[in-house]
């Protein structure tokens, strides 16, 4: 192979192997948490496929969900514990972003915004969310927001490329 074939080569296995940004939203934090479903899948291949950036807000929100909802509590059964060592983990595998700019996007919502300015301040390529808002928004700049299961999808077919 020549030299020009080599780096060709290797410009197109890096391009194509290239990890992700994401941000996850809290409502899927709280389901990676809670069930053993696609969003636990996500956040366990956090480490090897993705770069995962998150703030302190967006970890709090998943905290104050997580241990100041009685219902949720009640029916999942777990320890305030727990939730502090899920905290960690998702800090200790994440890049917490801590200048956001200032972002109004979502107006029925404005505490989506967070999630738009830190995927922005990341340069993220894509949020991952349930929220009615941001998935309807689609997209933001060159940010793509889908669901959890569309991002499965996107980064099974990157691991196949």
């Amino acid at each position: 192979m020549s030299n020009a074939q080599l780096l060709n080569f290797d410009r197109k296995t890096m391009t194509n192997k290239r990890k992700l940004r994401i941000v996850l939203d809290s409502v899927v934090a709280v389901s990676a948490f809670l069930t053993e479903g696609i969003a636990a899948d996500m956040v366990s291949q956090c480490q090897e496929s993705v770069y995962l950036y998150t703030t302190e807000e967006i970890l709090q929100e998943t905290r104050r969900v997580l241990l100041d909802k009685p219902h949720i509590r009640n029916r999942y059964n777990y320890s305030s514990e727990k939730v502090e060592v899920f905290i960690k983990h998702l800090r200790n595998i994440s890049t917490v972003v801590a200048q956001l700019p200032d972002i109004r996007v979502i107006e029925r919502d404005p505490k989506d915004d967070i999630i738009i300015s830190c995927a922005v301040a990341a340069s993220a390529d894509y949020i991952i969310s349930r929220d009615k808002d941001l998935l309807d928004l689609g997209s933001y700049r060159e940010i793509q927001i889908v669901s959890p299961e569309e991002f499965i999808r996107i980064l099974n077919e990157q691991k196949a490329q």
